[in-house]
C-alpha cells in the first residue's frame, strides 16, 4: 500500500542545509499496524507529513496503492488525503465553539456529502468511539480523552483506507492514554484499517505489531513486535 525509496526532505536555513530525512526507505502493507517511534529532531514529523500527502519530497520515490505522489501539486495531494487517509493529532484540532457532531461532519461537507448522510455517518462515528450520548457538546464540556475520541471519529468518518496519527496520547493523562490506544487496535481489527502511529513513546509503540525507528534523519531498525501489547474492547460510556 505504502513504499517510500531513498526519500530525503532537505530545508535551507540561511546558509545551512539540514537534511530531515536522509535516504529513507521501507513498506508498510495493507492493514498492518505500524509505530514510527524517534526522538524530538529525528525526522519522524516530517516523514508523517510526506505520508500523510501533507508535504512533498525533495528526492526519492513515495507510492500509495502503487500511485507515484512525490511529485504532485496541492490540488492532487489534498485529493489523495481526502481519499485515502484520516488523521489524528496531539492537539486535537477540534473548533472551539462547535459540537461534536459539528466537528466530525466537516470531513464530509468539504468531500460535498448531503445533509441527512452527513448526520448520519457522523453519528454513526461518534457511537463507535462510544460517544453516541455527547454529540451536542462543545470541546469545552468533555475530557481531553473524550475531544480525543471526538477527533477519532472525525478521521474515520469518510472510512479512509490509512489512519495516521502523531503522538495521539501526548496530551493525555497514561489511563486515558491506553484507553486511546485501546480503541485504535479495536479499529484496526474490526475495519482492517492500515494505522500508522508516530510517537517517541516507547510504551505507546508496544501497541503495534511493527515498530520502525528513525534517528537523525535515517531509518536504524525495522522490526517486527513479537509480543505487542493487546488491548481489550474500547471502553464505552456508562
Amino acid at each position: 500500500m505504502i513504499h517510500v525509496e531513498e526519500l530525503t526532505k532537505v530545508y535551507q536555513m540561511g546558509d545551512n542545509e539540514v537534511r530531515a530525512l536522509d535516504g529513507v526507505g521501507f513498506t508498510i502493507h495493507k492493514g498492518e499496524m505500524v509505530s514510527i517511534m524517534g526522538p524530538s529532531g529525528s525526522g519522524k514529523s516530517t516523514l508523517m507529513s510526506i505520508i500523510g500527502c501533507l508535504d512533498v519530497p525533495t528526492s526519492g520515490r513515495y507510492t500509495i496503492d502503487d500511485v507515484a505522489v512525490e511529485n504532485m501539486d496541492e490540488t492532487r495531494l489534498a485529493d489523495v488525503r481526502g481519499r485515502k487517509i484520516g488523521f489524528v493529532f496531539q492537539q486535537f484540532n477540534l473548533l472551539a465553539r462547535t459540537s461534536a457532531l459539528e466537528n466530525v461532519k466537516l470531513p464530509l461537507t468539504y468531500a460535498g456529502v448531503s445533509g441527512k448522510e452527513r448526520d448520519d455517518r457522523a453519528m454513526k462515528a461518534l457511537e463507535r468511539v462510544g460517544l453516541g450520548k455527547r454529540t451536542h457538546h462543545a470541546p469545552n464540556e468533555l475530557s481531553g480523552g473524550q475531544q480525543q475520541r471526538v477527533a477519532i471519529a472525525r478521521a474515520i468518518v469518510n472510512e479512509p483506507a490509512i489512519l495516521l496519527a502523531d503522538e495521539p496520547t501526548g496530551a493525555l493523562d497514561s489511563k486515558t492514554g491506553v484507553e486511546i490506544m485501546d480503541l485504535f487496535q479495536s479499529l484496526h481489527r474490526e475495519n482492517g484499517q492500515t494505522v500508522i502511529l508516530v510517537t517517541h513513546d516507547a510504551h505507546v509503540a508496544r501497541h503495534t505489531d511493527r515498530i520502525i525507528r528513525i534517528s537523525d534523519g535515517k531509518i536504524v531498525s525495522d522490526e517486527v513486535n513479537p509480543d505487542p501489547i493487546k488491548a481489550g474492547a474500547p471502553r464505552v460510556e456508562a
